[in-house]
């Protein structure tokens, strides 16, 4: 009879051990994963109309781009993007500037793929890291809004303004290009 206890005292302690090794493998492989499926991009510079079809150009010249809408009195662009894109908001930068602009604010639409979105958790893609700042209103696994903070992101004379404000975190002001700070709107 007391053989069979420290039999099962072995098996209980082998299953726990089995379960917290599998737990661990499961949780150390998980991907993290977004889907940005909208931005709202504010352009900067444009005087014509001709500004805004350069944009518009180079924008739907992007593989991962499904459609665009435009608003001229705002110089908005609104980009729709195809299921299971991996685009990065830099591409969308670097696309407004090559057609000769700058982005005065950009707009993410993605869901993020993470148990939980706090102040200053960040989430891993890949090569590219994002950064949740002032998270009050955001929801995890659920698709919400966005809004890129980083210098390129926001005009010059707001730039200034956030890097007094967001001291806190002491990556923000180090522009790395695959460094992005979000704030939940």
């Amino acid at each position: 009879m007391l053989k069979s206890k420290k039999t099962k005292n072995k098996m209980k302690t082998l299953h726990i051990k089995f379960v917290a090794a599998t737990l661990l493998v499961l949780l150390t492989g998980v991907k993290s994963y977004s889907q940005i499926t909208k931005a709202e991009i504010m352009a900067t510079g444009l005087t014509c109309s001709m500004c805004s079809n350069a944009i518009n150009k180079q924008l739907k010249s992007l593989t991962q781009v499904d459609s665009i809408g435009t608003d001229l009195n705002t110089n908005t662009f609104t980009v729709y993007f195809k299921k299971n894109n991996t685009l990065q908001p830099k591409v969308l930068k670097n696309a407004v500037e090559k057609a000769g602009f700058f982005v005065g604010s950009m707009v993410l639409t993605a869901k993020f793929d993470t148990p939980k979105i706090e102040d200053n958790a960040t989430v891993k893609i890949d090569d590219v890291t994002y950064t949740f700042i002032d998270t009050k209103n955001a929801v995890a696994d659920t698709e919400a809004k966005f809004r890129v903070l980083d210098k390129g992101f926001v005009t010059q004379k707001e730039y200034k303004k956030l890097i007094k404000s967001y001291s806190k975190y002491p990556g923000y002001a180090t522009e790395n290009e695959n460094d992005y700070y979000l704030k939940a709107l």
